[in-house]
């Protein structure tokens, strides 16, 4: 029988004829000349634009681009897979342990450890943690990727004890699953890793409150680490949220897929956005009780955090308490388009600082904190220039003014307001849920489906626009929200456990239509691949007032 050959193109090599069928790593091995030059381990690649582990089979003629560690996509094998491996010691070193890979922190993932009754983990445990991870790196522990049937993962899983898995399992019907396997430990593929430990040429566990944080190395120098900076007050927000998840027994995709099933998802829908209203209303309470003291509420966060709806969900919690929030829109203190700063690219960067008057904003806000009555400005969109309408403004001693915007935290924003005067709330979608145990959730990803939805619903986007402007946002959030966290205040979470399944059949078909030919094809299939997880809520069971009305409509607030 005649063998068929496919074309294969490297980026980084020679083109190669190849029986289809072929394994990746075995076309690496074959032909040396293919990694020539590189500088670094393939960590997995992007084969005819599909994120893929090394491991994938070339059936057709491809076009492959090896994914090192500088690559966003090879970091994410890089982390995915030394959690993966973290799984493995863990359970092996510690049987019956409860280890879960919980959320990001300080450009690492904090991971949480528990042995019996006895919380956190000690520095012995973490030691041999340590230990038992550098002896799979040093011995070049294969990781295989490989199928097997339904009734055998389910078996292994028992056998396990592995609820998560379990858990998500139920609610899939493939007859083959897919699963990664180094030596006896087993988990379910839910993205490419390494074929091999050896990939990972470096890591931290960073012990911290009662877990620790694994850091990998610097995106550009793999042999040094980014410091450790870590954010307590978002540790306290995730840990509260965690807490709250625990107590209502929904930690893991598949534990809301159950109550989504069995028809118990509207009591914990009420549940979810009671707990979101109380936080607000306590948040309230603090700034009632600076009456007369706080006189601006500045909000920021990262871009489909939910800022708008929670700064209008705020301002009612205060006013039933007496206290009247007004809003003032930064939108209207930008420059004449003509003197808009311009990024590396030369395009015009309206996220910059100085794409607002800042000589402007200092005054008014000063000359409105001294208790003056002025004008404010208007900015038309259209003609790219500031006008003036008549609007006026000044803060009474009941009053505060709400200041929502990407810049809200930034000192220089408001230099000229006492500090004492100022309330400041970071806010984002930090959910707590993970796909399983080992497996979290991205609050990226959590953000970025939002403003699909959101940019689909409301601005006339396709996601193919989304996902093209969504690096130059995640740029601008890297410059102008990140590095002034640590300023606010407090911290607000703004993710809802059950959004993701409202957020499916909204997103789905918008990923469906960016297709293999386009480079934007690989994360459209990570998302759609991420999504197919959760079982699907009807939206009609969304409140009006919920947060997430922002992103997909019908919404009591007018925006």
């Amino acid at each position: 029988m005649t063998k068929r050959m496919v074309k294969v193109k490297f980026e980084h090599g020679p083109e190669q004829d190849v029986e289809a069928g072929i394994a990746l790593s075995q076309i690496l091995a074959q032909f040396p000349a293919v990694k020539e030059g590189l500088e670094f381990i393939p960590l997995g690649a992007l084969v005819n634009n599909e994120f893929v582990s090394v491991e994938y089979r070339i059936e057709t003629d491809s076009t492959v681009r090896l994914l090192g560690y500088r690559d966003s996509y090879g970091q994410r094998i890089y982390r995915y897979t030394i959690a993966f491996l973290l799984a493995k010691v863990a359970h092996e070193l510690f049987p019956g342990c409860d280890f879960a890979v919980e959320h990001s922190l300080s450009k690492g993932l904090y991971c949480s450890f528990r042995l019996g009754d006895v919380p956190g983990i000690s520095a012995e445990q973490l030691a041999k943690l340590d230990a038992a991870l550098r002896k799979l790196l040093d011995d070049k522990a294969p990781i295989d990727r490989i199928k097997i049937t339904y009734d055998e993962a389910i078996a292994h899983f028992e056998a396990a004890g592995a609820k998560d898995k379990l858990n998500l399992l139920r609610f899939k019907n493939s007859s083959k699953v897919t699963v990664y396997q180094c030596g006896r430990f087993m988990d379910l593929a839910n993205q490419p890793l390494a074929n091999n430990a050896a990939a990972l040429v470096n890591y931290q566990l960073i012990p911290y409150q009662q877990g620790f944080v694994m850091m990998g190395p610097d995106r550009m120098d793999p042999t040094t680490f980014p410091p450790f900076e870590p954010a307590h007050y978002i540790y306290d927000v995730f840990k509260g949220h965690k807490d709250w998840g625990r107590i209502v027994r929904v930690r893991t995709v598949g534990d809301l897929n159950e109550r989504i099933a069995r028809k118990k998802i509207d009591d914990f829908i009420d549940v979810n956005e009671a707990y979101q209203e109380k936080r607000i209303a306590l948040l309230a309470e603090q700034i009632v009780q600076r009456r007369g003291q706080v006189k601006w509420i500045l909000i920021a966060g990262p871009s489909s955090s939910g800022k708008t709806t929670f700064s209008k969900r705020l301002s009612l919690q205060l006013k039933a308490s007496g206290m009247n929030a007004k809003p003032i829109s930064l939108d209207n203190y930008f420059v004449g388009r003509d003197k808009t700063p311009v990024d590396e690219n030369g395009e015009v960067d309206f996220e910059h600082i100085e794409a607002l008057d800042l000589d402007l904003v200092h005054e008014q806000l000063a000359k409105l904190d001294s208790g003056e009555r002025l004008e404010l400005p208007y900015f038309n969109f259209h003609t790219g220039q500031r006008e003036w309408k008549g609007e006026m403004m000044h803060i009474g001693p009941d009053d505060v003014v709400v200041l929502e915007g990407i810049h809200g935290l930034n000192p220089r924003l408001t230099s000229s307001i006492p500090v004492e005067h100022k309330f400041r709330i970071y806010i984002s979608a930090l959910t707590q849920l993970n796909i399983d145990s080992n497996n979290r959730i991205s609050t990226t990803d959590n953000r970025l489906i939002r403003r699909m939805v959101r940019d689909n619903n409301f601005r006339s986007h396709n996601a193919l626009r989304t996902l093209q402007m969504w690096p130059k946002v995640r740029r601008g959030e890297k410059t102008w929200i990140f590095p002034f966290q640590k300023e606010a205040d407090v911290a607000f979470n703004s993710a809802l456990d059950y959004e993701l399944a409202v957020l499916r059949p909204f997103a789905e078909p918008l990923l469906a239509e960016i297709k293999p030919s386009m480079p934007e094809y690989a994360e459209a299939v990570r998302i759609q691949q991420f999504l197919s997880n959760f079982l699907v809520i009807s939206p009609d069971r969304v409140p009006p007032t919920s947060v997430i009305r922002e992103f997909i409509g019908k919404s009591f607030f007018q925006y």
